[in-house]
């Protein structure tokens, strides 16, 4: 795994973000998950897939995949994928459903299949 991606003007990336973005979503996540809700769970998840985004996992929050360091952009998006394989099939699901679309939601902006960040 790449543990930094640079993009066109020598930033270092997450994903297809700049990594001062995924920081600060990081930071802006974490400061609402620790007021009371009713969505903990979802906010974990997306922690979780930020850190890991991040290069700050052990492992990949849905497979548990090792790695060292920050995954890169295919390693994000089969992480991504493996999350939406097991929110549409339950069998599959070895974690709670709001978990893994937080991880999902989180994942998904980073790898920039979607605009709307948790």
């Amino acid at each position: 795994m790449t543990t930094q991606q640079t993009g066109p003007h020598g930033g270092e990336r997450v994903g297809t973000r700049p990594r001062t973005q995924v920081e600060e979503a990081f930071r802006a996540l974490e400061a609402v998950a620790a007021a009371p809700s009713g969505r903990a769970q979802l906010s974990r998840g997306a922690l979780t897939g930020y850190l890991w985004a991040l290069g700050r996992g052990d492992v990949a929050p849905v497979t548990g995949a090792a790695g060292q360091g920050a995954p890169d952009l295919s390693a994000l998006t089969a992480e991504a994928d493996a999350a939406t394989v097991q929110l549409e099939d339950a069998t599959r699901r070895t974690i709670p459903r709001d978990y893994i679309q937080g991880v999902h939601a989180a994942l998904a902006w980073v790898c920039g299949h979607s605009d709307e960040r948790p």
